[in-house]
């Protein structure tokens, strides 16, 4: 389907991505949610889905407003607040930003620094003392989920209006309270949340040009499509397929939140909680964006 197609498909579908009249929505076949069901019982996971058309006409809701562990996918709501920053001329995409590897803890201001064999991103940390653009720094924090990039971000931006550019895109089930790796916020239990609902909202406002400018998220639908961890949701849908998503793992955490374009595109979270093995839990997303993607397609 051709880019600016996409577009139009994308913007017809606000009204019921954001909440504002929205149509009726059909429940998935009685047959694909018991198979869903089956693979997540057979997992023994945790397990949050939200899979919704963009046109509103067809949904699957399980535990969608369960909060979990946010892992990565808060990055998303950082990338939004760096596009509505732009789009109002605060910042420019284009400056160079200082790359810095000091932080402080929201609980007591402690100094921490991150580490590169905690990140799956290593090269900005050899740019420590030079700069980078807020447009580099996005797409090292979107497409590798770079740690480093994603505090750089936040401080500069603050959580403060990140959290308020969530709570006005209606998606406060995504609670954005600090950056990565401070440990003395982990210890006292100070760790961000989502819910699968929150993160469809803000993919649906992204898809719908409502985040921030159009062209602002067009562009951020770019950056999520050159994602280079593509062992979930991507690999369970038809090869081809374009999905600009973002990915969220920590211990025992698996994540994935995308916009899929099939033939009629359609949004699509999935949360776990439990499963040890990474690959397991990237099988589990996989085999279950498999079960829906084939479904809406007609395939089941």
């Amino acid at each position: 389907m051709p880019k600016h197609t996409l577009v139009i498909v994308m913007v017809a579908a606000v009204p019921v991505l954001l909440g504002a009249s929205p149509m009726r929505s059909k429940p998935f076949p009685a047959p694909v949610r018991a198979a869903v069901e089956a693979l997540i019982r057979d997992s023994g996971a945790e397990v949050a889905v939200v899979f919704r058309t963009l046109d509103g006409r067809q949904e699957y809701l399980l535990r969608e407003s369960e909060a979990f562990h946010a892992a990565s996918t808060m990055k998303i709501p950082v990338m939004i607040e760096l596009f509505r920053q732009a789009d109002t001329r605060k910042i420019s995409l284009d400056r160079p930003v200082p790359v810095v590897n000091q932080f402080k803890s929201i609980v007591d201001g402690s100094p921490f620094t991150l580490s590169p064999g905690d990140d799956s991103e290593t090269d900005l940390y050899q740019a420590v003392g030079q700069t980078r653009t807020w447009r580099e720094l996005c797409e090292l924090m979107i497409t590798y989920s770079s740690n480093l990039a994603t505090n750089i971000l936040i401080d500069r931006l603050g959580v403060t209006q990140i959290r308020a550019t969530v709570a006005r895109l209606g998606a406060g089930g995504m609670d954005v309270k600090r950056g990565v790796e401070d440990n003395v916020a982990f210890r006292a239990g100070q760790n961000n949340t989502t819910t699968a609902a929150a993160l469809a909202r803000l993919l649906g406002a992204i898809a719908g040009g409502k985040a921030a400018s159009a062209a602002s998220c067009r562009e951020m639908v770019d950056v999520l499509a050159r994602q280079h961890f593509n062992d979930a949701i991507p690999a369970g849908v038809r090869p081809g397929t374009r999905v600009a998503h973002k990915t969220g793992g920590i211990t025992r955490i698996q994540h994935d939140a995308a916009l899929v374009f099939a033939p009629r595109p359609y949004v699509l979270v999935v949360l776990v909680r439990g499963i040890d093995d990474e690959k397991k839990g990237h099988a589990l997303i996989a085999a279950i964006a498999h079960e829906i993607d084939e479904a809406e397609r007609g395939g089941k």
